[in-house]
């Protein structure tokens, strides 16, 4: 994993903004939330990004709706207000919200198109989830749909639609049928991707926009990289 990558508004891509809610687009190697590393994280980032656009004297509310693993990209979305995270966080907890992802894949999967069910427990020492077919002990019960949109020479391009939020789901459940994503050596790839990021990418993000009431979609570009590069 990258050491010390820190991000700044200079590089910070924003997808879409409103006097209620932030998308950006995730970088590989940034945090979104402030953890043990010290590293300066996304919301930080997106705080002085607001604070200087808007000219907001004093300090910027931000409020992080959800998170994505630090070696992963695309859509985060961030609230400007606390009435817009209380109402985003009902509606992911309700799981109103469309989120879809690409994962780049070493191993073809046996089927075009399928839906994964595993019942997945979290190991808090390691920071890794495992995935099991049948339930186990303090298991809870994981969903994914997947179809397969590119075959490369080497790889193969998943879009996958999550039904479930667990910790580090996509990369345990392909792991289980033996389909690691790229770069991923904690979940099984047999080496790493020189950015220290994996290939998986927040692709999209779609719901209901928590006060204007109308339907919000969003679209993150994958990072530069030969690989998706192929399938843009």
């Amino acid at each position: 994993m990258p050491s010390k990558i820190i991000s700044n508004k200079e590089n910070l891509q924003v997808l879409y903004e409103d006097n209620h809610l932030i998308v950006v687009n995730k970088r590989v190697g940034d945090i979104v939330q402030g953890d043990k590393t010290g590293d300066l994280p996304l919301s930080e980032v997106v705080k002085q990004y607001i604070a200087e656009k808007y000219n907001k004297p004093g300090a910027v509310y931000l409020g992080v709706v959800h998170r994505l693993d630090r070696p992963t990209s695309g859509v985060v979305v961030f609230a400007r207000t606390s009435k817009a995270l209380s109402r985003m966080n009902k509606l992911f907890s309700e799981r109103d919200s469309k989120k879809t992802y690409w994962a780049m894949v070493k191993n073809k999967p046996t089927n075009t198109s399928g839906t994964l069910v595993h019942y997945m427990t979290r190991n808090q020492k390691q920071n890794k989830s495992y995935a099991y077919l049948k339930e186990v002990p303090n298991s809870k019960r994981a969903e994914m749909e997947y179809r397969i949109l590119k075959s490369l020479d080497r790889y193969h391009l998943l879009e996958i639609d999550l039904k479930t939020g667990r910790h580090h789901q996509i990369r345990a459940q392909l792991t289980a049928i033996g389909c690691p994503i790229k770069g991923d050596l904690k979940y099984g790839s047999d080496r790493s991707n020189q950015d220290g990021g994996i290939h998986l990418h927040a692709r999209s993000i779609a719901f209901i926009h928590p006060v204007k009431k109308e339907e919000l979609s969003v679209v993150a570009s994958p990072p530069k990289d030969p690989l998706w590069d192929c399938c843009i």
